[in-house]
């Protein structure tokens, strides 16, 4: 029988999708999903063909995408798989054609943190790739400051929020190119999710 929707794609974020539907996500690129959490992004990459790579910081979601890709009859190896840090992350420079990070920049501690972690999704982008990431911002909506650029969100957690001047002053930084204008969506009363989508330069 032929896969439903649920089943070809599992619970994939929309612009990820986005950018599938547009060629910018193609089988037989190496994905790199930083922050993978249980792998909601991997499913559908995993059954087309690309060359998945993960890495999280949770042994129990990294041990779910290990088995996810089993399951799914990759026959990739489990080092594909690692538990680590963003900020540190055990990949070579140059490792991936798509970098994706979603939700977790904004789990950043501090500025320092923050570009720490993105230092680490640039370097192991290959010239050329892409860098896929959603975070929490302030684009539309206003939050109390905690202090610098960390701030209270609807629901009371504390989050690291970037703006629109900031994502453009470090797109120019790191010399990159917008493959979209950045994009928010704006949870009633919550939250902002802003897309960052990012060409880095051969």
């Amino acid at each position: 029988m032929p896969l439903n929707i649920q089943e070809q794609f599992g619970q994939i974020d929309i612009y990820v999708f986005d950018q599938i539907l547009r060629g910018n996500i193609t089988s037989g690129m190496r994905v790199l999903d930083a922050g993978c959490g249980y792998g909601r992004n991997l499913v559908y990459l995993l059954r087309q063909g690309c060359e998945v790579f993960a890495l999280d910081a949770n042994t129990d979601g990294v041990e779910h995408v290990r088995k996810l890709s089993a399951s799914l009859g990759t026959r990739f190896p489990a080092e594909n798989f690692r538990v680590g840090l963003i900020e540190q992350m055990p990949f070579a420079d140059a490792f991936a054609d798509v970098v994706m990070c979603n939700s977790v920049l904004h789990f950043a501690r501090d500025d320092d943190h923050f570009r720490k972690m993105l230092s680490e999704l640039w370097r192991v982008l290959r010239p050329g790739g892409m860098l896929f990431c959603r975070l929490g911002s302030r684009i539309g909506m206003d939050f109390e400051r905690v202090q610098g650029n960390k701030y209270i969100i609807g629901d009371g957690q504390e989050w690291f929020l970037v703006n629109e001047e900031m994502l453009m002053k470090l797109s120019r930084e790191m010399n990159a190119i917008l493959v979209d204008p950045l994009k928010t969506t704006i949870v009633q009363n919550h939250r902002c999710m802003t897309t960052w989508v990012l060409r880095k330069q051969s």
